[in-house]
């Protein structure tokens, strides 16, 4: 940084805290770092400053502050995104606005099945908040203690109760934004049928913040499942993981919750990241199941599991299991699946991938895609698992053992390509759950229709016509595009 530049960013930094307040500006070095290194610990940035407003009217201000100043937003919730899109990549024009300190319950109607809370609020710590009033908010995420739900609003996340419940996109009845020159959207309604004109909210959710930051978020709830069963089950192939599903969707209907396929490599890795965690069942199956099916009322769901494992054993298709007979014992099944993604970290450096596919496809998509990088990669290890029930799959690779840091950079190249290559042949996409932030901006721009990036870009610049919301997250939209 050139000695002009830093009198320019010292310049800055001098006006937010005067107008702003030093409680809420930061701009000390190391107290930036933990806003802009990604959730891996990857990529380490820089910004002029991390805003911590208080309040909506503290976003509002803060927002009008840095457009007069110049500066660009990066808002920022829990920081646990995948695809750096909350993280800054301008030191010296960027802020990052986190709304970690935004973490009210504002309300919790039993009657009305409806929340209304704060965009910074803890995803499990507000989960725990509605159950203690008997309600259910059922967002399911490995990060879930630490993300929030304005990010993951922003994100349009997914998680592994999307088979029943849909995607975040889905459990939302309204919002408040603050828009990019400073006003406040009050879309917060908690209405269940509102049919006047355009959803608006509909064109934040998922937007990344690149359209405005969400401050506050009005939740749908349903009744709390306090009959749960959970089970883990070894199979044959992931052709029959899929045959299974099908046969569980018609069986279990709408009670089935979340129905997660794994491969054997799994328990390795999962124990690489907890020695100590139980691994219940034999681990030299070719494919496995992680099912849960949940109710509450009359529902008798321990029954239902009960006769639905005992027809498909009898049937062959599935060739071992165990059910949970205890949340405790569920819980540690549920850790086999987190400790396979810490396991795969502890590795080091790896392609982690979030692609879908038509669910029909999806036992051939990964065939085809795992040799697609055998053959563009020796050495390389695939670990394929994710949510049979939705078609997506994260089709992670390990680069080869003893690869340096530079071969393994060219190693996760070859094999995103390859893998890329693949899901276009089958009409796939290259995000299900996790956005497009800055990671995969050029994969997603590439593959944009002329139509979309129109759309796309006039709904940019008809909302945030200076650029000031999340530059380069998504699409790097320009004052000529």
């Amino acid at each position: 940084m050139t000695s002009e530049s830093s009198a320019l960013v010292a310049e800055r930094q001098a006006a937010l805290r005067t107008q702003l307040g030093e409680d809420i500006v930061l701009s000390d070095a190391e107290e930036l770092v933990r806003y802009c290194r990604d959730w891996h610990g990857d990529v380490t940035s820089g910004a002029v400053a991390v805003l911590r407003p208080r309040s909506t009217e503290q976003v509002a201000q803060a927002v009008r502050l840095c457009r007069e100043l110049g500066l660009s937003i990066v808002p920022q919730g829990g920081n646990t995104g995948l695809v750096l899109g909350g993280i800054p990549d301008e030191e010296q024009s960027q802020v990052v606005l986190s709304l970690e300190r935004m973490n009210k319950i504002r309300q919790i109607d039993s009657d009305d099945f409806s929340a209304v809370v704060d965009a910074g609020c803890i995803l499990s710590e507000l989960k725990d908040a509605i159950a203690e009033k008997g309600m259910f908010f059922p967002l399911a995420l490995g990060a879930q203690g630490t993300c929030r739900i304005g990010g993951n609003v922003s994100t349009n996340a997914g998680g592994i109760n999307v088979l029943r419940y849909g995607m975040t996109r889905e459990l939302i009845f309204g919002l408040e934004v603050v828009l990019p020159d400073g006003s406040i959207f009050d879309g917060l309604s908690t209405l269940r049928k509102d049919n006047r004109g355009i959803d608006l909210k509909q064109l934040f959710i998922g937007a990344e913040g690149t359209l405005g930051i969400i401050t506050a978020v009005s939740l749908k709830l349903t009744p709390y499942p306090d009959q749960v069963a959970t089970a883990l089950l070894g199979l044959a192939s992931l052709d029959d993981a899929i045959k299974l599903f099908r046969r569980a969707r018609r069986d279990c209907c709408d009670l089935m919750s979340a129905f997660e396929f794994m491969p054997p490599l799994a328990f390795t890795l999962a124990k690489e990241a907890m020695p100590d965690l139980p691994i219940p069942i034999a681990a030299d199956y070719p494919a496995y199941v992680l099912m849960e099916i949940s109710g509450c009322g009359l529902v008798d769901i321990d029954d239902l599991m009960g006769r639905f494992l005992e027809s498909v054993m009898e049937d062959g298709l599935v060739l071992d299991g165990t059910i949970a007979a205890s949340q405790s014992q569920a819980r540690n099944l549920w850790l086999i699946r987190e400790g396979m993604n810490e396991g795969q970290a502890k590795r080091g450096m790896h392609l982690r991938t979030d692609v879908s596919v038509k669910l029909s496809e999806l036992a051939a998509f990964v065939a085809d895609a795992e040799a697609a990088v055998e053959a563009a990669v020796t050495g390389a290890i695939c670990v394929s698992y994710g949510h049979v029930g939705d078609g997506n799959v994260h089709l992670n690779v390990l680069p080869a053992e003893g690869a340096t840091a530079d071969e393994r950079i060219e190693q996760i190249y070859k094999a995103k390509v390859a893998i890329n290559g693949v899901l276009d042949r089958y009409q796939g996409s290259i995000s299900a759950e996790h956005g497009i932030g800055r990671l995969k901006r050029a994969d997603f721009e590439a593959r944009l229709s002329p139509v979309r990036r129109q759309l796309l870009t006039s709904l940019k610049h008809a909302i945030d016509p200076d650029l000031v919301m999340n530059p380069g997250c998504q699409l790097n939209f320009s004052a000529n595009s």
